[in-house]
């Protein structure tokens, strides 16, 4: 039996490495950073990405449409001396793909519904790895599944990382059930993006590029706020790491840090260049005004802290997929993979005719390596002098006030729960997977609240690294964020018997507390989990805007999910199914 399962193995890892198209050659890091290095920053304006409209204005009212999207293989130019990049992309057509993938803009109350097709070629551009849990379908093909992030919507449409398909539906999941997803977009207006979620291919599919922007509006509360607007003035800034070879194509490890147990998968994936929409270290000319600016951290696993090299201040006025209650100053932004910030960057108080924004966020965050002279650029603003057309009167303003939702009271939460992120290691020390409360992604649900209620999760950090933690259909906050201390003496009791209570949490959760940011304190699809920390997170299972259930059964299969969103995290294997109950 086990010399028939070494065979499966060896079969399945030579499908895998015959399964990229063009695997990388093995290069050393000196060379991506010799690559990288070579690009001049700041000669590619920063792209606009092309909008889609997710409903049709009949009457004077917006009516529901459905969409046809489709992911393609072509090839992109993320910079102007690089030879054009095979990518995986988003769009209606092969023609008008692009890197990232269309901005789909949709109207809140008007459900959109959109057809994806795949339309990938036979194998993947990328490496991947068998041995960790993966969608590996018998007669070739690259399984994509979509997951709109931050979206509250039917299981059926969540993008279940078990409801893969290949090109054409050739091949389909387990969980897959339809062709088409139908998002309600009951939720309040905010910032969203879609996103590849196959089972153990996420980090693959997205560093090829299926990745895109996704923005619930809603005139009647957007327009009061009076905020910067149109196509000029308010912008998505979707940022990516990557790193190419010399020819052009995009670098992914073909060798795993533990090849002898995964031959494929590393712990983190970190690009030497900085992308922007596409483009690396790109430029953006702005007039002496206020422009808004919807910054979407879409990297693998990198944390990005930015700022402006002139030392002013962004205006944050969201956070994720929602908006404060009221703006906040900050000098710099922390955002882990998949979250989002929204903020009003006021040009007209620059002294300075250009500013960087730059990035200081270690990596692995928060105690690896710091950014260093490429990863610790990100672009260039360039202020135009007085007067350049299309100039225009800047009439936009930043309110004082926003939106008040549901107030977070932890006495209300109907069930407490202790959720522990564990990382399993060689005797050396080097990783080999990571679970959530010890176990694997297909081990039965544990995770079952019940619609239209509250939950108190203490999120338990016994790893080194800070995990961006998100969850499906529900949303959350960070209320505290305590150190644990005596830590060894916890984590070894915990590494036993894998429970939180009886190994005395409250006598180790007793340490210093961390401050949750301001900017921060709004309701969130990711929350960062502190390493060597209990994180307090209210979770609410309803639409805070209204306090209410959501207008859909929310109970059936395949169930929703929450996971890390370092994606080569959530690949091997930090996630964990959700169940919803009546």
């Amino acid at each position: 039996m086990k010399s028939k399962m070494e065979l499966v193995l060896v079969l399945l890892l030579m499908v895998s490495l015959a399964g990229a198209q063009n695997p990388s050659p093995p290069v050393t890091q000196q060379t991506l950073q010799q690559v990288a290095g070579s690009l001049q920053m700041y000669v590619d304006q920063l792209p606009n990405m092309p909008k889609i409209y997710g409903y049709s204005m009949q009457d004077g009212s917006p009516k529901p449409v459905t969409l046809t999207m489709g992911m393609y293989q072509k090839t992109w130019k993320f910079h102007r001396d690089l030879p054009p990049t095979p990518v995986f992309v988003f769009g209606t057509s092969a023609e008008a793909a692009t890197f990232p993938g269309p901005t789909i803009i949709a109207h809140q109350g008007v459900p959109l519904s959109v057809t994806w097709q795949n339309h990938l070629p036979s194998s993947h551009i990328l490496p991947w790895d068998p041995t960790v849990p993966t969608a590996i379908p018998k007669n070739g093909g690259v399984p994509t599944v979509v997951h709109l992030h931050g979206g509250v919507h039917p299981p059926t449409s969540d993008g279940s990382a078990l409801a893969w398909f290949t090109a054409n539906f050739q091949e389909t999941g387990p969980k897959w059930t339809q062709v088409t997803y139908t998002y309600p977009n009951v939720q309040p207006p905010g910032n969203l993006w879609y996103h590849d979620h196959a089972l153990g291919l996420t980090r693959a599919n997205l560093l090829a590029g299926l990745l895109g922007a996704y923005v619930i509006q809603n005139p009647s509360l957007d327009d009061p706020f009076n905020l910067p607007c149109g196509d000029t003035f308010d912008r998505h800034l979707v940022i990516a790491d990557r790193s190419f070879n010399v020819d052009g194509t995009l670098f992914m490890n073909a060798t795993g840090i533990n090849p002898s147990i995964h031959p494929q998968w590393q712990p983190e994936y970190f690009g030497e260049a900085i992308t922007v929409n596409g483009k690396a270290w790109p430029f953006l000319a702005v007039h002496r005004r206020k422009y808004r600016f919807r910054i979407i951290n879409s990297s693998n696993a990198r944390y990005l802290r930015l700022a402006l090299s002139n030392g002013l201040s962004f205006c944050v006025i969201g956070s994720d997929a929602s908006y404060l209650a009221a703006p906040v100053t900050s000098q710099n932004i922390l955002l882990g993979p998949a979250e989002i910030a929204d903020v009003i960057v006021d040009f007209s108080l620059w002294t300075t005719n250009e500013a960087e924004l730059t990035n200081d966020a270690p990596y692995p965050y928060p105690t690896g390596s710091p950014a260093g002279p490429l990863n610790g650029k990100v672009m260039k603003f360039v202020i135009l002098p007085k007067g350049t057309p299309p100039e225009a009167p800047d009439n936009s303003t930043v309110p004082t006030k926003e939106v008040n939702f549901t107030s977070v009271v932890p006495t209300d939460v109907a069930v407490t729960r202790y959720i522990t992120m564990y990382e399993y290691t060689t005797a050396t020390g080097s990783p080999t997977h990571l679970y959530i409360n010890g176990k694997r992604f297909e081990d039965p649900v544990t995770e079952t609240p019940r619609s239209g209620t509250t939950e108190l999760w203490n999120v338990i950090n016994l790893t080194g690294d800070n995990h961006p933690l998100h969850i499906h259909l529900g949303v959350f906050q960070a209320i505290k964020v305590q150190e644990l201390l005596d830590l060894t003496t916890f984590k070894n009791c915990m590494t036993a018997i894998n429970d939180a209570v009886k190994c005395n949490v409250a006598r180790h959760a007793v340490g210093k507390v961390l401050p949750v940011p301001e900017h921060e304190k709004t309701w969130k699809n990711v929350v960062k989990i502190e390493p060597g920390y209990v994180t307090s997170v209210v979770v609410a299972f309803k639409l805070v805007e209204t306090n209410q259930k959501y207008p859909f059964d929310a109970t059936g299969e395949p169930g929703y999910v929450y996971h890390c969103h370092i994606l080569d995290h959530e690949d091997n294997a930090m996630i964990r199914p959700l169940k919803m109950l009546p």
